[in-house]
């Protein structure tokens, strides 16, 4: 019988191309590569760009046998911060789980106010993602960067095995560019105390 088993869901959160379903894949093609099983999907209807989106990733070291929305994740990625307090991203977010936020800021009380106080019940990391896209890709394209986010706060697959599915989607310059996004997010994504 096997014991620890990884099974992590994941809830991400972004507007209409920002990359919200492609990092979610990404992540499931690097989980699959390390040998797990993986699900990534999108929901979203007839929205133009800029609308808020939704898209989830599912990694168990099982075979995955749910084939439904994700309603109770254990974690939460928001991509981008003018969603936080317009929607809420907290909505059935197991207690105790991750909320990993591309937010400037890692002051509690300022998150707090903007998300309630529940936040104390999650782990919660900042990145400021859209600075770190701007500066090194020219945009605000934040999917990359919170892929390094995500495994700063929770090493579900590894770097190096993000780096190389990133290689293979975007290629050339573009490819290194985006994994210089990881590495400066990683480096910058810090815990809120």
């Amino acid at each position: 019988m096997k014991h620890n088993l990884l099974s992590v869901e994941i809830r991400w959160h972004g507007r209409g191309g920002q990359g919200v379903w492609t990092a979610s894949n990404i992540l499931a093609e690097a989980a699959i590569r390390e040998g797990k099983h993986a699900q990534s999907f999108p929901t979203f209807g007839p929205e133009r760009m800029g609308a808020p989106i939704m898209a989830f990733t599912r990694i168990s070291d099982d075979v995955i046998e749910v084939h439904s929305g994700v309603y109770e994740p254990d974690i939460v990625v928001v991509l981008d911060p003018t969603l936080l307090g317009t929607i809420n991203v907290l909505e059935g977010l197991k207690k105790g789980g991750l909320l990993v936020l591309n937010y400037k800021s890692s002051n509690v009380e300022e998150l707090t106010h903007l998300l309630g106080s529940e936040l104390r019940n999650y782990k919660t990391y900042v990145v400021s993602a859209t600075e770190i896209a701007v500066k090194i890709l020219g945009r605000g394209i934040t999917n990359t960067a919170m892929l390094g986010a995500l495994v700063k706060a929770s090493p579900i697959v590894k770097l190096d095995t993000i780096f190389d599915v990133v290689k293979e989607r975007f290629r050339g310059p573009i490819a290194e560019k985006n994994i210089e996004v990881i590495k400066a997010a990683y480096e910058d994504t810090k815990e809120v105390a």
